[in-house]
């Protein structure tokens, strides 16, 4: 679990990256919102489209190099990405770095699974990671991209290959767990309804992060008017308190069960994000974005691991929709958000989202435990 959740943070690192890095497209390039919001459209169609196929792949076939070349792709594509001058040529790298994300998660999702056994909690761990990844990215991209603009962002390729090659060496020993769990596991039938449900609720907190994430800064920076160092810590802020979110999201599940942690979680990240668009001065709404990162981010592992018990037979499939299509599909919001903050500026854009909460929790009403 801690080699996958490591793993998994330099993975999400580079998803991280993303809303870490578009403030500098849009200041050193002269990109607009709209513009803006496309590069994480692009990593949005890199990482959510090809997961179905990726997770049945996983599921069918023998794939254990997968998790490593998608984990190489995805650092190579984003560090390329502040290199280039070209518009179009810097949306192609993102898209690529998207699709290394995509290949990551199937694979490292159901050998996290396979190492796991039943526990939330240690699901919470190899979620944790992911959280840990997006919240490092604004701590260590902003005081790079500050000093040397974008093309710091080649200095966050190595990352990704050193920890590529760790994985790809331990492939062999991660086959042989898959094989010992597979013949321990009891057999089980798949329940697409609830399946379905839970992609829904994951869909309706994946629009409020990507959007969060993408243009806190900007709302920092635009509305409030305060400094870069602020605005970087505003995300971090929002970041950190997922981390803190995923890992007692984990450990609530196992204590008061699985939906209602998603029905919690869900319930608190309405009135956490109201007095983000609300609170006074420059720092006292850093308190309310650290809330709406943990709120919103209890439910995180909880949903992964859900997923997969309501598809016992297709992990793979399962953690392919949760951890990649579900999560990431939020940043298709993108555009139709930059035009908001066309319109009506970033804080627009937050008050905007709050109403996609309600509908998250509607649907956590219909969740069943498995």
């Amino acid at each position: 679990m801690r080699l996958w959740g490591a793993a998994h943070a330099v993975d999400d690192l580079y998803q991280g990256l993303v809303p870490a890095v578009v403030p500098y497209f849009v200041l050193e390039r002269g990109y607009g919102y709209v513009a803006a919001g496309g590069l994480t459209l692009a990593a949005t169609l890199g990482s959510a489209v090809p997961q179905p196929a990726i997770g049945l792949a996983v599921d069918r076939l023998r794939l254990g190099w997968l998790a490593a070349a998608g984990l190489a792709l995805a650092g190579t594509g984003l560090g390329l990405s502040g290199l280039v001058h070209s518009y179009p040529a810097a949306w192609l790298l993102v898209l690529l770095s998207g699709l290394g994300v995509a290949m990551f998660h199937p694979a490292a999702g159901k050998a996290a699974r396979e190492a796991a056994g039943d526990s939330a909690a240690a699901m919470g761990v190899f979620a944790a990671g992911g959280s840990v990844g997006f919240f490092l990215a604004p701590v260590l991209a902003t005081p790079a991209l500050a000093v040397w603009g974008l093309r710091a962002t080649v200095l966050f390729a190595p990352p990704a290959l050193l920890t590529a090659y760790v994985l790809f060496r331990h492939r062999h020993r991660q086959q042989a767990l898959a094989a010992a769990r597979a013949a321990a596991a009891p057999g089980g039938t798949d329940r697409w309804g609830p399946f379905l449900v839970l992609t829904g609720v994951e869909v309706a907190r994946s629009v409020v992060f990507f959007g969060i994430s993408t243009f806190i800064e900007l709302y920092w920076l635009r509305q409030l008017h305060a400094s870069h160092a602020v605005a970087g810590a505003a995300l971090a802020c929002f970041l950190g308190g997922g981390v803190a979110g995923t890992l007692a999201g984990g450990r609530l599940a196992d204590r008061i069960g699985a939906v209602r942690a998603v029905r919690l979680g869900t319930a608190l990240t309405l009135p956490a994000l109201a007095g983000l668009c609300v609170a006074p001065g420059r720092f006292v709404p850093l308190l309310f974005a650290a809330a709406t990162g943990l709120a919103l981010n209890v439910p995180f592992a909880v949903l992964v691991k859900l997923g997969q018990d309501y598809l016992p037979s297709r992990p793979g499939t399962a953690a392919g929709v949760t951890l990649g299509l579900a999560v990431s599909i939020g940043g298709l919001a993108a555009p139709a958000l930059g035009a908001i903050a066309d319109g009506y500026g970033p804080q627009g854009v937050l008050r905007a989202l709050c109403v996609v909460p309600p509908v998250g929790l509607l649907l956590a009403r219909l969740l069943a435990e498995p």
